[in-house]
C-alpha cells in the first residue's frame, strides 16, 4: 500500500513554463543548450551579429548557388547571343564598294568608280542585297553587264574592311573592232558588243565600205551584227585559221567578207547563217583548195551546202 501513497515530495517536480513574452532574448541566449528553436524569423535576429544565411543548411546552400550559377550563364549566353548577331551583321553588311580587276597586265589604269557606281546602284535598289549571304550573285552580275557591256563577270569576294567588300571584276576580251562616226565599238567571242575596251586593242579591224548613211550606221554596228564577228573570229582561231581583216561590202550590210592568214583566200559570209556551219563549210573548202593546189580569189558560202569560187 505504501506504493500507492507516494508522497508529493516523491513526485518530481514539472518543467515550468515561463511566460516571460516581453523579456528582450540576448543574443547570448538564442542558441543556448536544452533550448528548441521553432519559429525563428528574421525578426529575431534583428540584434544580433547572426546573417540568415548562417542558418541555412548545406543542401539549402548548394542549391542556392545552383540557381545563381543559371541565372549568371543565362545573362552571359544572351550577351553572347547579341554579340555573335551584331558581329554577323556588321562583317557581312556592304556598306561601301572596292574593285579588284582579275584581268592581268592591263594597258591603261581602270576608271573604277564607274563600276563602283553601278554596283552600288544595284545594292541601292536591293537593299537586303547589302548582307553577303543575301546577294544574288546571277542578279548583280545580269544588272552590271546590262548597263556596263565591257564587264563579263562580276564577284563578291570578301570584307576587306569593317562594312567595305571587294568585288572582282572581269573585262571581256575583244576579238574585232570597228570604228564608225568616231565611235570605237569592239567584240568579245560571246558575240557581246561593247565600246569601252581596258585591254589591249583587237587585231582584227573591220572595214566599212558599206556607205550607209550615218543614221542607218546604227543599224550597221548592232550588236546582232558584231556578235556575228565576234564568233566568226572565235569560231576561226579553234579550227586553226586567224582572221587578219574584216570587210563589209560596198552598197550591203547582210555581207561580210574576211581575210585569213593560213590563206590569201577572201571568204564571203552572211550574217543570215550560223557562225558555226559557215566556218565548217570554209574548213572543207580550204583544205580542198589546198589538196588540189587551186588559189582561187574568193570562195562564196552564204548557201548552206554551197560553195562558189572566182
Amino acid at each position: 500500500m505504501k506504493l500507492l501513497n507516494k508522497k508529493k515530495s516523491d513526485i518530481p517536480r514539472r518543467r515550468l513554463v515561463e511566460n516571460n513574452t516581453d523579456k528582450v532574448v540576448s543574443s547570448s541566449d538564442i542558441f543556448r543548450r536544452n533550448r528548441t528553436l521553432s519559429g525563428t524569423t528574421l525578426n529575431n535576429f534583428g540584434g544580433t551579429n547572426i546573417k540568415p544565411s548562417d542558418l541555412e543548411s548545406n543542401r539549402k546552400h548548394a542549391h542556392h548557388l545552383v540557381n545563381h550559377r543559371r541565372k549568371v550563364l543565362s545573362l552571359l549566353t544572351v550577351v553572347l547571343i547579341a554579340a555573335f548577331l551584331l558581329w554577323t551583321l556588321v562583317s557581312n553588311l556592304t556598306a561601301s564598294v572596292v574593285i579588284t580587276v582579275s584581268n592581268t597586265n592591263l594597258p591603261k589604269t581602270v576608271d573604277s568608280s564607274r563600276y563602283i557606281k553601278v554596283i552600288q546602284e544595284y545594292l541601292d535598289h536591293n537593299p537586303l542585297s547589302r548582307l553577303h549571304f543575301m546577294l544574288d550573285q546571277t542578279s548583280l552580275n545580269d544588272y552590271v553587264s546590262s548597263k556596263l557591256p565591257e564587264v563579263l563577270t562580276v564577284s563578291q569576294r570578301f570584307m576587306v574592311g569593317i562594312g567595305e567588300t571587294d568585288f572582282t571584276i572581269k573585262f571581256r576580251t575583244p576579238m574585232a573592232g570597228w570604228k564608225m562616226n568616231e565611235k570605237q565599238y569592239f567584240v568579245d567571242s560571246n558575240g557581246i558588243a561593247f565600246e569601252q575596251n581596258w585591254l589591249t586593242a583587237p587585231d582584227v579591224q573591220i572595214v566599212d565600205n558599206s556607205g550607209a548613211s550615218p543614221q542607218g550606221s546604227v543599224a550597221v554596228a548592232s550588236n546582232r551584227f558584231l556578235g556575228f564577228i565576234g564568233k566568226i573570229v572565235s569560231l576561226s582561231k579553234i579550227s586553226g585559221y586567224t582572221v587578219t581583216q574584216a570587210v563589209l561590202p560596198v552598197n550591203t550590210t547582210r555581207e561580210l567578207d574576211i581575210n585569213v592568214k593560213e590563206s590569201n583566200i577572201m571568204v564571203k559570209l552572211s550574217i543570215d547563217r550560223p557562225a558555226g556551219e559557215q566556218i565548217e563549210d570554209m574548213n572543207q573548202a580550204l583544205k580542198y583548195f589546198v589538196s588540189v593546189g587551186q588559189s582561187p580569189q574568193y570562195i562564196d558560202i552564204r548557201v548552206s551546202g554551197k560553195a562558189f569560187y572566182k
